[in-house]
This record gives C-alpha cells, sequence and structure tokens, in this order.
C-alpha cells in the first residue's frame, strides 16, 4: 500500500467511524471484515519497518562514536609527532607536551561529548519509535476489540439443538 503505519491506523479509524450503524444499536456498526483486515495485515507488516529504523539509528550512533575515536586518535598522532619534532629545545620542548596534552584532553573532551550527544539521540530516536509502536499498538488492540464487540453483537444467538428437539417431543 506503501502508507506508513499512522496513516493505517487512522484509515482504520475512519472506516470505523465512517461504518454504518445498526438498527437499535447506538454503539455497533457494519463494517467490511476484509478490508480491515487488510489494513490490520499491513500494519503488521509495517511493524518490522520502523524496528529496523531504530536499528539503523543505533547503528549510526555506533559509527558516529567511532568516527569521533578515530579523529581524537589522529589528533593525538598530530600532537605527538609535533612533540617529537621539537625536541632539539628545552623550553619548546615542554611548549609542546603541554600543548600535546591540551589537545588531548580538547579531543577526549569532544569524544566524550560526541558519545553523550550521539547516546541522547540515539535514545530519543528510540524513545519515539518506541512510543509510536506502542500507540499503534494500542490501537490496533483497541480497533480489535471494538471489532470482536461489533462481530459479536452482530451474530444472532445461537439456537440450542437440544432444546429444539424437547419442544417437538412435548
Amino acid at each position: 500500500m506503501g502508507n506508513d503505519v499512522q496513516e493505517l491506523i487512522d484509515m482504520l479509524y475512519n472506516m470505523i467511524t465512517d461504518a454504518w450503524g445498526l438498527p437499535l444499536g447506538a454503539e455497533k456498526c457494519v463494517i467490511e471484515r476484509d478490508k480491515v483486515l487488510d489494513l490490520l495485515d499491513e500494519i503488521k507488516s509495517q511493524l518490522p519497518a520502523e524496528l529496523e529504523e531504530a536499528k539503523r539509528l543505533v547503528a549510526s550512533r555506533t559509527e558516529y562514536v567511532n568516527n569521533a575515536k578515530r579523529e581524537a586518535e589522529s589528533m593525538r598522532k598530530v600532537a605527538e609527532q609535533r612533540a617529537r619534532q621539537l625536541v632539539d629545545q628545552e623550553e619548546i620542548v615542554r611548549a609542546a607536551k603541554a600543548r600535546a596534552a591540551e589537545i588531548v584532553s580538547a579531543a577526549e573532551s569532544k569524544s566524550a561529548e560526541l558519545r553523550r550527544v550521539a547516546n541522547e539521540y540515539a535514545d530519543d530516536a528510540l524513545r519515539r519509535t518506541e512510543d509510536a509502536i506502542n500507540e499503534a499498538l494500542n490501537e490496533v488492540s483497541q480497533s480489535r476489540t471494538r471489532f470482536r464487540s461489533a462481530a459479536a453483537a452482530a451474530m444472532p444467538p445461537r439456537e440450542n439443538p437440544a432444546a429444539s428437539a424437547m419442544d417437538i417431543e412435548l
């Protein structure tokens, strides 16, 4: 169908809202079972896509953290190389070591900050995805309960074959 889960749930809701009411049954309606079941199947098929998106976000966060680590390591190596080049003079060596330590510290701080930001982003994205999935599942569950109630109410009461046989014998 090409619709996302929220659109499918909206379609299901509208289908139930727009359904014809039954006479003497204000809360009961007639809906096309096949259409409802098709929408529910589509929702079920799309939920894995939503979960796949969450997995992609986690992988993206991991790549982001790894890139930050590589950048920090690169900065550390540059600082060490520069410090080695300035070994000839004592004052320059001390200054280079101090600068290297600052660069390493800055890189570690940046790496920690990037990790924190990436973790917050991934956590927020996963929370939003979880909320959307929970909301979709709740909607499906409520729709299913309403559907079962409507289907049960639409079924004529069953006659007891044993009771009918007894009536005949009397």
